[in-house]
Order: structure tokens, then C-alpha cells, then sequence
């Protein structure tokens, strides 16, 4: 009898163990790196997913600031200046947020880094804001994804991408 409590014991913690595992973080913090000449960018970011819903002009409203991530804002890091766009961006950590439009978005780095979302967000305090097309993609993109390569900052999420070009600073 004994033993029959332990088996059961340990299969009950095994199963508590699987679906503890097999539960996925809502938004999941990621990381994205790259760099521009000399300067190292990085990206923190919470990864919401797509989850069947509809993101672009629902979830998210077109047209009004939104953190560009789920939970805190989403910061962006460079170690030394940059061009984005064609404008200066100084070494620093900033948080970003975007202005989501159906044709063309605006990047926004703001030098309040740490912010819980855009509830507290002031225009004010933005170090650089710029226009970036708004892109539509035939695959779906279930979860956020921000990438720093081939000189270009991008942002993939649901069937919408937008992207600035980065250079070093002159």
C-alpha cells in the first residue's frame, strides 16, 4: 500500500511537472542584437502572440502610440550614435514606441527607458521620431519579432512588418 501512494505521489508531481512545462509564457521576454559599424543595438522586448486574433487595427489601433511589445516598453540600446532614416540617433538606451498607420508607421525613441507600457508616454521626452513604410506579408508572423540586420531595424508581427534603415553616424 505504501508503495502504491508513492507511485501515485510521484505521478501526480510528473504531471504538475508537464503541464507546468507544456504552459507557455503569455509574452515571453526576448532579445534582439545586431550591429551598425561599430555600434552594438539591442532590442528587449515581451513577445505577445498572434493567438487567432486579429492585431493591426483591432488589438492594436491604427493610428495612436502603442509600446511595441506587451508589458513594459519595449527599449531599444545603442552603443554609439546612429543614423535611422537618414537622423541622428545618439548612443543611449530609449524606449520605443510606434504609431501603426495601414500605409506607413512611426518609429519613436523616447529617453524615458523605463516605462510600463505607453500609459505614462510623453511626446515631450522623444529623442527621435521617424517614418517607416508599413508593410504587409503573405505568411503569418504568430509571434513579435524585432531583428537588427543587413543595417535595418524590423519589426514582424501577425502579416505586418515595418522596417528603418540604419547607418553609422557620421
Amino acid at each position: 500500500m505504501n508503495l502504491k501512494r508513492k507511485i501515485f505521489a510521484l505521478a501526480v508531481l510528473a504531471g504538475f511537472a508537464f503541464a507546468a512545462q507544456a504552459q507557455e509564457k503569455a509574452s515571453p521576454a526576448m532579445t534582439a542584437e545586431g550591429s551598425v559599424g561599430d555600434a552594438k543595438i539591442t532590442v528587449n522586448y515581451s513577445s505577445p502572440a498572434v493567438k487567432g486574433r486579429m492585431i493591426w487595427g483591432d488589438l492594436v489601433p491604427l493610428g495612436q502610440v502603442w509600446r511595441a511589445g506587451a508589458n513594459e516598453a519595449t527599449t531599444i540600446t545603442t552603443t554609439k550614435d546612429i543614423m535611422v532614416e537618414g537622423q541622428k540617433l545618439p548612443a543611449g538606451t530609449y524606449s520605443f514606441f510606434i504609431i501603426p498607420g495601414e500605409y506607413e508607421s512611426t518609429f519613436i525613441f523616447n529617453k524615458v527607458a523605463k516605462q510600463w507600457g505607453a500609459f505614462d508616454y510623453d511626446s515631450s521626452q522623444d529623442q527621435l521620431r521617424v517614418k517607416v513604410a508599413s508593410q504587409q506579408s503573405s505568411s503569418l508572423q504568430e509571434r513579435l519579432k524585432y531583428e537588427v540586420a543587413d543595417n535595418k531595424l524590423s519589426i514582424m508581427w501577425e502579416y505586418g512588418k515595418a522596417e528603418a534603415k540604419l547607418a553609422p553616424s557620421m
